[in-house]
């Protein structure tokens, strides 16, 4: 199986950052843009998209600033793989935007930006932010 590669895309967005980690650390706020649902149980996330289901463990938060979600295995072992999002407010000019880390085999990393590009507009529009 080929190795991913880490890549990162910065998107800015209209929005205080408080109510952006609302939509980014819920499981309401991401099933209104991310995936169709969001299920959550303690650290574990459950991610569903039409017919596929994606498990994910909550590695690290930082309230109003970031949240770091680490895939699963179907057995429930941790991946190396993971997707963060943080949140950069400008301390000048308060202009505020959103940084995903996220992973992509090579051949594939086109989509998966494009994919970030399409979710993180359906989050502009949730958040009254185009």
């Amino acid at each position: 199986m080929s190795v991913k590669v880490k890549y990162e895309l910065e998107f800015p967005i209209q929005s205080s950052p408080q109510l952006l980690y609302q939509y980014i650390s819920t499981p309401s706020g991401l099933s209104e843009w991310f995936a169709d649902n969001v299920n959550s149980r303690g650290e574990f996330f459950t991610f569903i998209w039409d017919d596929s289901e994606e498990k994910a463990k909550l590695a690290s938060k930082k309230s109003g600033e970031r949240i770091k979600f680490k895939w699963l295995e179907e057995d429930g072992t941790e991946t190396d793989y993971f997707f963060e999002m943080k949140i950069m407010e400008d301390e000048i000019t308060k202009d505020v935007s959103i940084v995903i880390s996220d992973f992509a085999h090579s051949d594939e990393l086109e989509e998966s930006k494009l994919l970030w590009e399409n979710q993180i507009s359906d989050l502009k529009h949730v958040l009254g932010s185009v």
